[in-house]
């Protein structure tokens, strides 16, 4: 009589979940996959889809009474959020004049008031701008200046700054609530929009200095949904128990980043599901009492945000049992990160990591607890819709193990950069695969593991951090004649910044330092303020092209 051993069952098994993934994607499926011409390249797109933002908000009224954002102050059910954006965006229209295809720039810290306006805007046609809470007014400024919005929705903090750039401003605050509530009979919004009109503009620190405009489509936006709806497939497929109504996922990071927005308040209102809205500053105390209050299942954090979380004593004084569902994104973590988190956070078992930038809308691949087990270190497979190639100098695939430029196609992939058309040319080839810029290698099951991210990159408790910027607002200073900007470990932040100056000759010395900071900081948001700094006579190290040799530049004197 024959046996079957535990290699045999495994084999079945995995064979039972390609036959089920198959049929999820396969014609008929939920998943269905189909290739169609985007933009002039075949693309795998979703069969059942949404064709634009203001059908998602549509069809959520369906989701009724239920919660859709909560915080330790309030909730906000869908059909109240339907209401409220209703009477926003008629305002906007039949008060301020807001037009299909028009900019309309968000500029303020997380609120239930930035997520109704986000909704408002992208359901009339506009185009919503996310910008940074944490920009200088010289950063907003230039962020305005290239993307000529007709209206600023600002909180109280950024409103002077917006103010100053000549362009219409309206509050977040008492303004905002009378928006939301003049017009309680105002219908569902809706425009004239195809699938590949902007919706939405977020920014990412531009290689030569000012932040670049990132345009994502009505497409991307609907293409992400397809990845959650996808995902909630799988897991019910796979034996979770909690449907995706009742899935609460924390919402902590900033809405003006794509872990926030695309993937978390959009993908919510779509589902049914709830977002835990954190307000103000991370706080590890006021974050687990809205885990335990709210029952939040899902919480993607940076590393930074776990490490704190690490250092926090009290972690076990709340209830954090509904939490089953713990992922890392937006800045790499280290093997022995990810173990130490597995063995202090109760919630930490099922650790999953991923792989994304700003211009594709969402992670490009996504590593299972299985992977990490199987692989440590990894970033995943490619997801639903991505392909994923390793190319070599000249743009040819690579083979598995040999390192080269990532390249991914997709529908999640944005359209380009705003108003910059050499920087979108450089950013596709002809086929609209995306170079990401970043070095990895691919293994024999299709995973990609990251050698080195965007050339010099730094990255901050998950903000990027481009020296090129720093170091060409201290380039400005009359006492520098010369300046490099290097990220530096760190083990709360995982880098910090720091600047090695070269003083012009005959300059004062005398605090100098200090007055580069507060140069340096009147210009750029704080988290790109060198922490290090090192200041010397001595010029930078050069090759034979007069590039400065970075590796060769110490900031310790």
């Amino acid at each position: 009589m024959s046996q079957t051993t535990d290699a045999d069952a495994t084999t079945e098994e995995a064979a039972a979940a390609r036959a089920a993934i198959a049929a999820i994607t396969g014609p008929g499926g939920p998943s269905e996959m189909r290739t169609e011409q985007v933009l002039g390249a075949p693309v795998a797109v979703f069969v059942d889809r949404h064709r634009a933002l203001h059908e998602v908000l549509a069809a959520s009224v369906r989701h009724g009474d239920r919660p859709y954002v909560v915080s330790l102050e309030a909730t906000l059910t869908f059909a109240e959020h339907a209401r409220r954006v209703s009477s926003l965006a008629q305002a906007l229209r039949e008060e301020h004049g807001v037009r299909r295809g028009d900019r309309v720039a968000i500029a303020g810290a997380n609120t239930t008031a930035w997520i109704e306006s986000f909704w408002a805007v992208v359901s009339i046609g506009a185009v919503a701008v996310g910008c940074n809470a944490w920009w200088s007014p010289r950063e907003l400024a230039q962020a305005l200046e290239l993307t000529t919005p007709v209206l600023v929705l600002a909180d109280e903090r950024r409103r002077e700054a917006s103010g100053s750039t000549g362009v219409p401003v309206l509050d977040l605050e008492a303004g905002h609530e009378r928006r939301c509530t003049a017009h309680p009979e105002a219908p569902l919004p809706s425009a004239d929009v195809g699938e590949d009109d902007p919706c939405v503009i977020l920014f990412t620190s531009g290689t030569s200095g000012r932040p670049k405009g990132a345009v994502h489509t009505h497409r991307n936006l609907c293409a992400v949904l397809g990845f959650h709806r996808h995902n909630d497939v799988l897991s019910a497929t796979f034996g979770d128990p909690v449907a995706p109504q009742d899935k609460v996922y924390l919402l902590a990071m900033p809405l003006f980043h794509i872990g926030s927005l695309h993937n978390l308040a959009v993908p919510r209102l779509a589902g049914g599901g709830t977002v835990a809205l954190h307000l103000g500053a991370f706080d590890p105390a006021r974050v687990l009492q809205l885990v335990q209050q709210a029952r939040v299942t899902h919480w993607g954090a940076v590393p930074t945000m776990a490490n704190r979380l690490l250092a926090f004593e009290r972690v076990r004084d709340y209830d954090t049992s509904s939490l089953y569902a713990f992922s890392l994104a937006s800045a790499p973590s280290s093997v022995a990160f990810q173990e130490r988190l597995r063995e202090h956070l109760p919630f930490a078992g099922a650790l999953v990591d991923s792989y994304g930038l700003t211009e594709s809308c969402t992670a490009v691949a996504v590593a299972t607890p299985a992977d990490l087990l199987e692989s440590p270190g990894t970033l995943g497979a490619p997801i639903i819709g991505v392909e994923m190639e390793v190319r070599d100098t000249f743009g040819e695939p690579l083979p598995a193990g040999v390192e080269g430029d990532i390249c991914v196609r997709s529908a999640y992939n944005m359209l380009g950069y705003w108003d910059d058309d050499a920087a979108t040319r450089a950013a596709f080839d002809d086929r609209r695969w995306l170079r990401t810029g970043d070095l990895g290698t691919m293994d024999e099951k299709g995973r990609i593991r990251l050698s080195a991210r965007r050339s010099d990159l730094i990255i901050r408790g998950g903000e990027n951090v481009y020296p090129a910027e720093v170091e060409g607002v201290l380039a400005e200073h009359p006492s520098v004649a010369e300046c490099v900007v290097l990220g530096v470990p760190d083990d709360d932040l995982g880098q910090q910044v720091a600047a090695v100056v070269v003083i012009r000759e005959g300059a004062a010395t005398d605090d100098l330092e200090h007055a580069l900071r507060a140069h340096v900081g009147c210009e750029l948001a704080h988290y790109k303020v060198p922490t290090q700094w090192r200041i010397t006579d001595e010029p930078l190290p050069r090759n034979a092209t007069g590039k400065v040799r970075r590796p060769a530049v110490s900031v310790v004197s």
